[in-house]
């Protein structure tokens, strides 16, 4: 186990970013935390009280090598990208950060004679339902410390719908924690359709542990 291409890369790694973005030199952050068992190093976007993070490197010190923690939609499992050299983690981060700043859906500005990082206000509306769950979430899939797949289905109080929510949680280096979750909403008449075509098709599909086993 060794620390060695650790320390160097986290020793270079903020000159390079920042040399080779101008815009990440503005507003890019990022922590060094050695106290995991896979230390790490976190980059974000903000200031110390109020952080949007983007990226968050691991380092493997028995394998000597970086990587980023994935989540391959095909094989429903997480995934680790090995990062071979400096280069390749220059890379991965400075694509990770324009698709943060991309895709987020609030505004950033800096003032060029502070480069202080600011937030800009801005009126966003979201649709929002009213559901009365009629079931707990029930597990219909898990893995100990590793994955679980769970459901639950209410009805939206404003119109009527079924509304089937579905909560994804993985688990990676056994103590941290991701949650994805998503909503899928139908009429009545729908339901009867959506359990058939299932029905007549599930033995078809391939589930998490022929996955595993593979």
């Amino acid at each position: 186990m060794s620390m060695e291409w650790f320390n160097r890369v986290t020793g270079e790694l903020q000159d390079h970013l920042e040399s080779i973005c101008e815009e990440y030199d503005q507003v890019g952050h990022m922590n060094i935390n050695r106290g995991s068992k896979h230390p790490r190093i976190e980059f974000f976007v903000g200031t110390e009280e109020d952080r949007d993070y983007f990226c968050t490197l691991l380092f493997d010190p028995y394998n000597e090598e970086f990587y980023v923690e994935s989540f391959d939609v095909t094989l429903h499992q997480p995934t680790r990208i090995v990062l071979n050299d400096i280069t390749d983690v220059i890379d991965a981060v400075h694509e990770m950060f324009h698709e943060f700043m991309d895709d987020d859906s609030e505004m950033y500005y800096v003032d060029e004679n502070s480069n202080e990082y600011e937030v800009l206000d801005e009126e966003v509306t979201f649709e929002e339902i009213n559901v009365e769950w009629e079931t707990p979430e029930v597990t219909a899939f898990y893995i100990e410390d590793k994955v679980e797949v769970t459901y639950q289905f209410g009805i939206d109080s404003a119109n009527g719908d079924g509304v089937l929510r579905r909560v994804n949680r993985l688990w990676v280096d056994d103590t941290e924690l991701f949650e994805d979750e998503s909503t899928f909403s139908f009429k009545k008449e729908e339901a009867n359709a959506i359990i058939s075509m299932i029905a007549s098709h599930v033995d078809n599909m391939i589930g998490y542990e022929e996955i595993i086993n593979a």
